[in-house]
């Protein structure tokens, strides 16, 4: 398994440079799973992303570099003391600190072709060709993140690039050709479409704003219609009305949006309009860190809005359970009359897998679940056993469809009678009653007589499962861990039976107070012997947990 960085500034076009690779490596058979660190700026400053890949899964980032492709000086003093013993440093010419390094004059050779953005593609080359790649596969990809008319000038630096430098790693890859490559966010975009997705509507906000990007370009071709809001008030308003109105409706922002969005959440709940919402988190309060990665928003979705209403809070764990679950939370929006809630964060939106081909046919049936049939005796919210009234579509038939955010009647009309107030609460609430019978429960991981058990929830996932992983193939402990993907309410058969047979419980967090132990404190009466918790806005890692939980042990004597 192989680990490369590659950082300068923003402006120094690290993006592109870092798509063609991943596709390429990709291309020629290796597992991919890319890592993007960088800052809230458009110029400058210092950014970087890690390219890992290999001939097997690859769940989380590692901090162990084979390389590092500078594009300043910066970069290599920052992650240098990272670089394995027989690592490389790859940088231009120009670049004379005082470190060994594969130098090519990529600034001189990019001058004499024309173009000094060109620079990146000779850096390009010159990884395939260290990696043991064929050239063939980045010329291939770079039809699709360069203008025609300059296709063949970075096909040239590529070369010069390839031709720099002698082959230093044998290619072991093969067996992920046919896999996808796509990010967090992408896969939520696509999860919504295959859903029957018909209108999104957002605000621009980190690090959501790539599902809002990915539905603007390919929209028109899936049927969807896709609008910027003024705001986010009016993009989840917006989303409601497009629900109220027949079709499948979602909104996406992050967590400063979000705040925006909790009254419009309340009238969701309460006119039992259909709506998904999806808070990709970052650091808060208030601007926090914009482009970075935290999980500090779950007791704030759960409680979002004033008074008592159904909800569902959904969060992914990778960029194959980001499709799956973004399509099945429209499909529980959609039967319970409710929102659902959505939520994801910077790491695992922005960054990049190899998942398999998704499979239409895990996702739940796209047919709408509005009614169209007159009924002389419609009522909207006659109260149900389950607590589930006939949704119609509005204009059609010679029924009334109403919708209020006042407290209302069976038909609609507003009301202060407090036992039609309790009636309807009632109603509304039993709706959970249903949802719970369709929790999944947490996911499993490591070995079945395990000693420790780990608890996490969504993007600590892969982490979680890289560092169950290392620990047992490391001491004679043995380790488990049940990480979330519904979260609320929480799924706790499972957790139950698990807890029971643990030494000592252990959660791991991207969030300072331990949220997900409260929860389920709160809900089981199961208390964890302690937090390993991370909160400066980089994501945990694999083998972070790893070692921070082996000091904690030998700390505890254990």
């Amino acid at each position: 398994m192989y680990n490369i960085l590659v950082g300068g500034a923003a402006g120094q076009g690290i993006d592109t440079t870092v798509s063609i690779l991943e596709k390429a490596f990709k291309k020629s058979g290796y597992f991919v799973y890319t890592f993007r660190d960088f800052m809230s700026r458009i110029r400058g400053g210092h950014n970087f992303m890690v390219i890992r890949f290999g001939n097997e899964e690859i769940t989380s980032h590692s901090s162990k570099l084979d390389g590092i492709i500078a594009l300043n000086e910066e970069t290599v003093y920052i992650h240098r003391d990272n670089l394995k013993k027989d690592g490389f440093i790859l940088c231009d010419s120009s670049l004379k600190g005082d470190f060994d390094a594969i130098r090519i004059p990529m600034a001189d050779k990019a001058k004499e072709l024309g173009n000094p953005r060109v620079a990146g593609s000779i850096s390009i080359g010159a990884v395939l060709k260290l990696f043991s790649v064929e050239l063939e596969y980045a010329f291939d990809i770079m039809k699709d993140h360069i203008k025609k008319d300059y296709i063949e000038i970075n096909r040239e630096a590529a070369r010069f690039g390839y031709d720099s430098v002698e082959c230093r790693y044998p290619h072991t890859g093969g067996g992920y050709k046919d896999y996808m490559l796509i990010s967090g966010n992408q896969a939520v975009a696509l999860g919504a479409i295959a859903a029957g997705l018909k209108f999104y509507s957002a605000y621009p906000m980190s690090p959501a704003t790539p599902i809002m990007e990915y539905l603007s370009r390919h929209g028109v071709k899936a049927g969807v219609v896709m609008e910027q809001a003024e705001d986010e008030i009016a993009a989840i308003n917006m989303a409601i009305g497009a629900s109220y109105a027949g079709v499948r409706a979602m909104t996406g922002t992050s967590g400063g949006g979000f705040s925006l969005m909790v009254e419009a959440l309340g009238l969701s709940g309460i006119a039992e309009i259909p709506v998904v919402v999806v808070n990709v988190q970052r650091p808060g309060p208030a601007t926090g860190l914009p482009t970075r990665t935290e999980q500090a928003d779950l007791r704030f979705a759960i409680h979002a809005s004033q008074g008592e209403f159904p909800r569902m809070v959904i969060a992914l764990r990778s960029h194959e359970d980001a499709f799956y679950q973004t399509a099945r939370a429209f499909h529980i929006a959609d039967k319970y009359q409710m929102p659902v809630i959505i939520l994801s964060d910077q790491y695992l939106g922005d960054s990049t897998s190899t998942v398999q081909m998704y499979d239409l046919s895990r996702v739940p049936s796209t047919a709408p679940l509005v009614s169209c049939e007159d009924d002389e005796g419609y009522l909207r919210y006659r109260i149900t056993d389950d607590g589930i009234s006939l949704r119609k579509i509005p204009g059609k038939g010679k029924y009334f469809v109403t919708a209020d955010s006042d407290e209302h009647d069976e038909s609609g009309a507003i009301t202060e009678s407090a036992e039609v107030r309790r009636n309807m609460a009632d109603k509304r609430m039993r709706k959970l009653e249903g949802v719970v019978k369709e929790l999944q429960e947490p996911e499993f991981i490591g070995d079945e007589n395990f000693d420790i058990l780990l608890v996490g929830w969504e993007s600590t996932y892969g982490p979680i499962k890289e560092a169950v992983k290392i620990l047992n193939s490391e001491g004679s402990q043995k380790y488990g861990a049940l990480v979330f993907g519904d979260i609320y309410p929480l799924p706790t058969k499972l957790l139950t039976a698990k807890a029971a047979m643990a030494k000592k419980i252990y959660n791991i967090e991207q969030n300072a107070t331990g949220q997900l132990a409260g929860l389920i404190m709160e809900m089981t009466g199961i208390k964890c012997d302690g937090c390993i918790l991370k909160y400066d806005g980089r994501q945990i890692s694999g083998e972070e947990i790893a070692d921070r939980l082996q000091k904690l042990l030998r700390k505890e004597g254990l």
